[in-house]
């Protein structure tokens, strides 16, 4: 038997692999997340089910002998409502009847239009803003009689239970003003920070009588090194360890003469040094102060620069200097890193992050959630510092939006056909 490859994953919990697996089996077998309680006026639908369709491929809106045609005209202009009318199958003059419509959006916004002659139509004074996904409210009068119609016309929204939310990890932020970092990236090199590194050498000449370490012991400060009988008193005194750390040289064996060489050489790794190295062209953007974000494999640190020297090989670069806090023993000298400088902080009116964006049509779009509601918002979009955007229209703050697993909510809509039509 022929066997199917869904996906391969690496470094993933079970946990998390079950939910990627029922998500995608979910989706790969057509079964539909997302509850949709809507259901249209049957007196709305032909006999095949569909909306019915005027001439100019509107609505039609039907009140006793009253017809109305309502449709959104978007070719070549701003979409615009447009609307016909007739009255027992005759067609009615603009002149002759009055049209308001008002638009209810996700989150209780709501557009009023009103309409003015054009032609043989009435036409909105006002653009109808995308999406266009809202409960409509329409008012129709001719010879002082009022025809009322009132349904939904949704797109890009579908419904998701918070169970199955949480399950599907569906995870949202609240869109707020912020800051923009600009970032350099550049290279560096982990290396012990030098102020903790400790040369250690005999206070008084004279012979090593005992040694109580060896390469790779971890001492405590104060511990004993080794002891040392003077040559001038012919008493033993004892080499103490000034910091804690460990031992990565030592030159100091029984019966030997210390002289004024260095005995032992200790380091403390519980901090680090990344020296990180910038060309001539990005030195001008560097200064102590500024903020790094460093990467090698899983981890991630965040430091800043505290100063900048010369590289010490005579070349025209600059090295700065970053510390990490290495307590916990994960990172180690030598290792290459990635050093994300921040340059530049951008203050923004408004920012989502980048992890929400999803394409849809020819929109890049974000999931807003209202109650167990979720529905796209196409973004006009600024700069960016490669984790968040700028947002320049189409959100407002405090809007909550969709960051994580948005593309379950977008496979949703691709697999129910979500159609353009109004």
């Amino acid at each position: 038997m022929k066997k199917i490859k869904l996906f391969a994953v690496k470094n993933i919990s079970k946990k998390n692999l079950v939910v990627a697996f029922f998500c995608t089996l979910l989706l790969l077998v057509g079964i539909n997340l997302f509850a949709d309680d809507h259901k249209e006026n049957d007196k709305e639908k032909d006999e095949h089910g569909e909306i019915k369709k005027g001439p100019h491929n509107g609505r039609l809106l039907v009140d006793g002998k009253f017809t109305l045609e309502l449709a959104i005209f978007e070719k070549g202009v701003p979409p615009e409502y447009r609307a016909w009318a007739s009255f027992d199958g005759k067609p009615l003059t603009p002149k002759e009847w009055q049209l308001n419509v008002e638009l209810t959006r996700l989150g209780g916004a709501t557009d009023k239009f009103n309409f003015f002659p054009q032609d043989n139509f009435l036409l909105s004074k006002t653009e109808v803003k995308e999406p266009h996904s809202f409960d409509v409210s329409v008012t129709a009068t001719y010879k002082n009689q009022t025809h009322h119609w009132a349904f939904p016309s949704y797109e890009g929204r579908v419904k998701l239970n918070a169970d199955l939310a949480k399950a599907s990890r569906v995870t949202t932020a609240i869109a707020n003003a912020g800051t923009l970092q600009q970032t350099l990236k550049l290279y560096g090199q982990v290396l012990a920070d030098p102020v903790r590194v400790s040369h250690i050498q005999a206070r008084y000449p004279g012979v090593i009588r005992n040694v109580k370490v060896t390469i790779g012991s971890k001492v405590n400060a104060g511990d004993v090194l080794a002891s040392v009988e003077s040559n001038d008193s012919l008493r033993q005194y004892n080499i103490v360890a000034p910091i804690s750390g460990v031992i990565i040289e030592r030159h100091a064996n029984v019966d030997e003469f210390t002289a004024d060489k260095t005995l032992f050489i200790l380091v403390d790794y519980s901090q680090l040094e990344v020296d990180i190295q910038a060309f001539p062209s990005q030195i001008s953007n560097l200064k102590a102060g500024q903020s790094v974000t460093l990467h090698t494999g899983e981890l991630t640190a965040t430091s800043h620069i505290e100063y900048l020297t010369p590289h010490n090989e005579g070349a025209a670069t600059l090295v700065a200097h970053a510390a990490i806090n290495n307590s916990d023993g994960r990172w180690t000298p030598n290792q290459i890193v990635e050093a994300d400088i921040a340059v530049n902080e951008i203050p923004v009116a408004l920012m989502v992050d980048k992890r929400a964006l999803q394409n849809f049509r020819d929109w890049q779009v974000v999931f807003i959630k209202v109650g167990d509601n979720y529905e796209i918002r196409p973004l006009e979009l600024g700069q960016s510092d490669g984790q968040f955007i700028e947002v320049l229209n189409g959100l407002k703050p405090g809007d909550a939006y969709v960051v994580d697993n948005a593309y379950l909510l977008k496979a949703d809509l691709e697999k129910s056909g979500a159609s353009h039509d109004h």
